[in-house]
């Protein structure tokens, strides 16, 4: 099975589907990944053929619709690309993922959380399926058990959880951001602070190759 992996990053969704089954995977972004743990092409993932893959994955850029751009950021400006993205997605018949944050404009198939797989992060995902897609199933989502580690306003709180994003202090290690994610082939901060766990793809790739 074919997984073309869109607006890949550092391959946190690609690792997800190499876990759940999936035996080639080619990734593609407009910026180098020299730590992309599969095959990588430097393209702009929006001109790039979809033709010969059993699935595709993109996760087009988030900044525009983030809580962070609302508040710390706001003013910035940021590529909105997620409507581009469906439509090239549809141009060919194939089957699909989008995934983005909680304000993006996706249908909500799906929602992930790392309290689902027992994860240090809280990292709240939406997903999007092509009418050709079984969608997977949607897991029971826990209380969460605490809070975020680190500074609040002066006060520094422990938790079982880490903020992975941005590089302010007290917001843990590169290490205690690895475990947290379930990410072990790259230590770079901001690769790991743009990645999905890997746990979200394995859970619909493993759904998907059982249908």
């Amino acid at each position: 099975m074919r997984l073309l992996d869109l607006f890949c990053g550092a391959g946190g969704a690609a690792m997800g589907y190499h876990r759940a089954g999936f035996d080639e995977i080619v990734g593609v972004d407009i910026v180098p990944q020299p730590n992309y743990p599969f095959t990588f092409t430097q393209a702009d993932a929006l001109a790039f053929p979809l033709d010969g893959f059993d699935l595709i994955h993109a996760s087009p850029p988030c900044q525009a619709h983030s809580a962070l751009t609302k508040g710390t950021n706001a003013g910035r400006e940021y590529p909105d690309l997620i409507a581009a993205t469906r439509r090239h997605l549809e141009a060919p018949g194939t089957e699909w993922v989008i995934e983005n944050v909680a304000g993006a404009p996706i249908r909500k198939d799906l929602m992930l959380c790392g309290e689902m797989f027992g994860l240090g992060v809280l990292r709240h995902r939406f997903f999007e399926f092509s009418s050709l897609f079984d969608k997977p199933q949607q897991p029971h989502h826990p209380r969460h058990r605490g809070r975020i580690s680190g500074w609040n306003h002066g006060v520094y709180y422990d938790g079982p959880y880490f903020a992975v994003y941005g590089a302010g202090g007290g917001k843990g290690t590169v290490a205690e951001w690895q475990t947290a994610m379930g990410i072990d082939w790259t230590d770079n901060r901001k690769s790991i602070a743009e990645a999905i766990p890997p746990a979200y793809t394995e859970w619909i790739g493993a759904q998907f190759l059982a249908h």
